[in-house]
């Protein structure tokens, strides 16, 4: 997302089961208009409406597919995208982080959801023994 940031929204959380209610991603604040990039190369797989918001899918091969709404495509399924190439534009659809606008992308690992943050390295676990 060029020039938006993180927090807009709940983080991801787990959920019983695959259609259970939850969040399963990020939320990236950001105005209307703003230019959605390709977090990582991979084909554009998706550029839809679902549940009456339009979505953005990159298949990034190896089971690894991200998710971006409300994005309207500026490239066609089938294209070739790389890391930080413009895919789309932020639109004006009513969602969880109203007030503000946000771009919500998800990620996938075949069926199972991982947490986005995670896969760019700013989430830093340790795990300490016990005292």
């Amino acid at each position: 997302m060029a020039g938006g940031r993180t927090g807009a929204g709940a983080p991801v959380r787990s959920t019983p089961g695959p259609y259970a209610a939850g969040h399963r991603g990020v939320d990236v604040a950001a105005p209307v208009g703003t230019p959605v990039l390709a977090p990582a190369p991979g084909v554009v797989s998706v550029a839809t409406m679902v549940a009456g918001r339009p979505v953005l899918t990159i298949d990034h091969g190896g089971g690894w597919r991200s998710s971006l709404e409300p994005v309207s495509a500026t490239v066609p399924v089938g294209t070739a995208v790389t890391a930080g190439q413009q895919v789309g534009v932020l639109t004006a659809h009513p969602g969880h982080c109203a007030p503000v606008s946000c771009v919500h992308w998800g990620v996938r690992e075949g069926d199972a959801y991982r947490d986005p943050l995670a896969l760019l390295g700013l989430l830093h676990v340790r795990l300490y023994p016990p005292p």
